[in-house]
């Protein structure tokens, strides 16, 4: 277990370098699949010894090589965060993943969880969810649970209902939301992002969860800025990471607290 957890670690940190270089190259319109990195103060291409992840950062005392100017926390924050990411999601998975579709669906998570981070950082920085992120991660969260539902699901027909259903609520919600208010309230980005974080959770009692859970952490970040006075209510708060995180934590933890829930206030 410790050295998958390693291996998996690492991996995520080599994803978020290229998140992060994905993020600010599909904001410039470049190519984002062969393009080569550059310091975004004097454009000098990175040579490999520049783009190690996190130490790269931490040997150069976090500026460029060529121009000295300091390159900012964000990249290597990006780094750390998926390698985390995919490390605790190995470690927390809430299933045996001896079982071969448990796996299937770990890795399908893992896969769109590069996606969702790279939603995440857009959305922070410049307040959107560019469809040529969500579009391919949704078709990945399809793909994977088409597969789960053919060849592992118990039932087939139940679970096929609850994805769709997932997605109504996760996706729904902020559409009715998005229509009554003419697009004030929220994005349609987060309408589009509902796609993949109820693919990916299956189940609507899990989407609900994770809009629940979405809303308290929006609110807890949000009235302390409020209170400070730095942001007013007419304020646009990106509401994307939020979702994410929020589905971050249903995926490990989501159905165990359904399951507390029904037994403590149903049962």
């Amino acid at each position: 277990m410790l050295v998958v957890t390693i291996i998996l670690f690492i991996l995520g940190l080599c994803l978020g370098s290229f998140i992060s270089a994905t993020v600010w190259r599909l904001h410039d319109k470049k190519d984002f699949v062969r393009g080569r990195s550059q310091c975004p103060a004097c454009k000098h291409q990175l040579a490999p010894a520049d783009l190690v992840p996190i130490f790269s950062y931490l040997a150069l005392g976090g500026r460029c090589r060529y121009c000295h100017q300091p390159i900012g926390i964000q990249e290597p924050l990006i780094e750390l965060t998926t390698g985390l990411v995919f490390a605790l999601s190995y470690l927390l998975w809430p299933a045996d993943l001896g079982d071969r579709g448990n796996l299937l669906l770990l890795l399908t998570w893992l896969v769109s969880s590069v996606g969702l981070i790279a939603l995440a950082v857009y959305d922070l920085r410049w307040m959107l969810l560019p469809s040529k992120i969500i579009y391919p991660t949704f078709l990945v969260a399809a793909i994977g649970q088409t597969i789960y539902l053919i060849g592992y699901a118990p039932d087939k027909f139940s679970y096929l209902l609850g994805w769709l259903t997932a997605i109504a609520v996760a996706s729904g919600v902020f559409w009715t939301m998005f229509m009554i208010s003419g697009g004030h309230w929220i994005g349609y980005g987060d309408v589009r992002l509902g796609l993949i974080t109820g693919t990916l959770l299956a189940k609507p009692s899990l989407a609900f969860l994770m809009i629940f859970i979405a809303s308290l952490l929006g609110t807890a970040v949000i009235l302390p800025v409020l209170a400070l006075g730095n942001k007013n209510l007419s304020t646009k708060v990106p509401y994307g990471p939020f979702l994410i995180a929020a589905t971050f934590f249903c995926m490990l933890y989501g159905q165990q607290i359904v399951d507390w829930y029904r037994g403590f206030f149903i049962s």
